[in-house]
Order: C-alpha cells, then structure tokens, then sequence
C-alpha cells in the first residue's frame, strides 16, 4: 500500500526522521532521540506537523443549527468570533465517531480539525447528516488529498512549549496581533509570504502555544522558518508521551465507535442540560456512565504499563487503554477504564508478563504546563 505523505515529507526525511506509518500517512516517529524531543516541549518549544489532520470548513445560513445536532457538545457556546469548542460527533448508539475540535468565524462559517484516521469516514458521515436533515450547509475538505478546486489544500503546524509563541512571533511579526489571543482562541492573520494563517491557541501536549493552519504550498517555508528561530522538529513518539502525561485521549486507543464518551473521560464534553437533541443523546441518557476513566502510575519496578493491559481491582477488572514511560515524572504512567466504585487514591494491581505489580489511581492529567500534578 503507497502511505500518503503530507507537504513536509522530504524535510522530515532531510532531516533524518525515523518514518513510520501512522494510520496510512508517512510520518516521523522522531528525529533522533524522542525523549529529547519531549523535554524540549516541556521547557522550550517543538514543532510537529500535523498536515494529516483534516481541516473541514462548513458555510451557509444553517451552518450553527446543523452542528447542534451534529455534535455532543453544544455550539451555542461559541459566541465570539474565533472561538473554539472541543467536541465528540458520536453515533445513534452514542458511540464516538471522532473527537475534534470546532472553530467558530461567523453565524454562516464555521471551521473543523477533524483527526487524520476518520477523516474520510467523518466527511461522509457530516455529508449524510447534511443530506438527511436538508441543512444545506457547503462542506469543503482542506486536506491536500481531498481539496476541492475552489479550496486550496491547507497544512497545520503545530508550535507548543513555554516560549512556543514568542518564537513564532519573532519567525512570523505579523502574527504578533495574537499576544492577546486567549486559549482556545483563534484569529486569521495575513502574512505576505506566506498568505493566510489562522493562528490557533490549542494543542495536544498539555503546554501552552500554537496550531498554524496555513497554504499547503507554503507549509515548507513556515517550517523552515520556525526551525532557524529555536524551534526543534518533533515527531509522534514525543507527541504521544506529551498527549498522555497532559490526560488527552488518542482516537482509537481511548474511544472509538464502540466506547460512550461518559466512559471514556469525557463527559465534560457532553451537554446533556440543554433541550437541544443531538445524535447519540437518546442512547448516552438511556445508558449513563458504566465505567470511570482515571490515570495509573505504576509503583513497583520491573514493567511499563500499555494498552489492554488487565487492571485488578477490588471492584473487578479494568483495562489499561494508553501507556508509556512518562520522561518528566520518571514513572510508567496510563489510562484505564476501571469499575466506577474504584476510589482515587486507592491501589490495584496490573498485569504485566503474567506478574501482578501496584499501581496507583490517580485523577488526570499527570503534567501540565510543565509541572507535575500527581506524586
């Protein structure tokens, strides 16, 4: 199978990324060594390109009623342009069709980030509902496979750490505007060589910074110019070490189809308050919470904890969803879906190569803006 790359392919390889498949897409793993790559998030800034994800644009008059019905959470949040809502699109039986990320421009122009894996499936499930309901709203994919003519494809870069967006400001000064910009904000700046840029105050590592959404034939020079102000290339091995310590769930691995959004951490993410009916709503009041999900730090030595791992509990069995080796807490770190009367604080036991070692439950995330939340 030919693995699709995105516009910054050859400057991975020219910079002797580790490529892997990621879900169909040619993908750096990392430039060297992850853990570097990591620390350097923590404490200074690092760059990853994201150009898989999707960017999708929505426009027409029923543009915000079509999205209160599309999505679990509600739209009617967004009130200030540039606004942005993290959200579920679930499916009739609740289950979650993806996770993303919903921007709001003008009553008739909205924009989503949809993940890289489920774009094709998630164009043609927001196309059915639009042709179910009759909303008329335009839907135009971004991505450089799926660009319309009249679209040109997009790319997203995205700069996090604690100086993150002091050196896109000294790459980029006509970005300097979003200085006032608040998290989970976003603004369009124009910038003369590299044209639009929607700067976006979101993020995957739990530190602060940005997400650019630029020209896809641009992209190459936005990169470049990050890297000569201090900025270090970053690959997924990084990404998925800063996501879990920051308590972000991966698609896929934390919930997918089959999994309720109540029991996957993510009931912060549902309105159920409102009258307003949404897909999945009937099935998510009719099934309610089963499982709680929480954070593990693994005690004894001798195992990293990782997916599907068996948690043992005095309330019966879980499962480990994600796992790693956390670099800022020196600790094997995980998710897990656990029985709902298992307590914070209290110890379980995990399965790791048929030997039986203490974790702890804690509540998540475990790092944020650099500093550790658990012990």
């Amino acid at each position: 199978m030919t693995l699709q790359a995105t516009p910054l392919n050859a400057i991975h390889r020219a910079l002797g990324a580790r490529m892997v498949d990621f879900g169909g897409w040619d993908m750096p793993v990392n430039y060297g060594s992850q853990i570097e790559e990591h620390h350097a998030v923590r404490s200074d800034a690092g760059m990853f390109d994201v150009s898989h994800m999707c960017v999708v644009d929505l426009a027409g008059p029923n543009t915000r009623a079509f999205l209160r019905g599309l999505l679990a959470n509600n739209v009617d949040k967004l009130q200030t342009p540039g606004k942005a809502l993290y959200s579920c699109m679930l499916d009739p039986n609740g289950g979650v069709i993806d996770d993303l990320i919903v921007y709001f421009f003008a009553e008739d122009r909205f924009r989503l980030v949809v993940n890289a894996s489920t774009a094709t499936g998630d164009i043609d499930w927001i196309r059915q509902r639009n042709a179910d309901t009759g909303a008329g709203v335009t839907i135009t994919p971004r991505r450089t496979d799926n660009a319309s003519d009249h679209a040109a494809p997009l790319a997203i870069v995205a700069v996090q750490g604690p100086n993150a967006r002091a050196k896109v400001w000294a790459a980029f000064p006509s970005t300097q505007p979003s200085e006032a910009l608040k998290p989970f904000n976003a603004m369009v700046v124009e910038d003369a060589a590299i044209g639009e840029i929607m700067v976006a105050r979101t993020g995957y590592t739990g530190e602060d910074g940005f997400e650019l959404v630029v020209p896809a034939d641009n992209v190459a020079a936005v990169w470049e110019k990050l890297h000569a102000a201090g900025v270090r290339p970053a690959g997924l091995g990084a990404r998925d070490t800063l996501r879990l310590e920051a308590g972000m769930n991966l698609y896929g691995q934390d919930m997918d189809i089959h999994t309720s959004p109540l029991d996957a951490g993510l009931a912060w993410t549902v309105d159920l308050q409102s009258e307003r009916d949404f897909v999945g709503k009937a099935a998510l009041l009719a099934n309610g919470q089963r499982q709680q999900f929480a954070g593990l730090i693994l005690r004894d030595k001798g195992g990293v904890l990782r997916a599907h791992q068996t948690v043992l509990t005095a309330a019966g069995e879980g499962e480990i969803t994600s796992g790693t080796f956390s670099p800022t807490l020196s600790q094997s770190i995980a998710f897990a879906r656990l029985p709902k009367d298992v307590a914070l604080g209290s110890e379980v036991q995990v399965l790791i190569r048929d030997r039986k070692l203490t974790a702890t439950v804690v509540k998540l995330p475990f790092v944020r803006n650099g500093k550790a939340l658990v012990s």
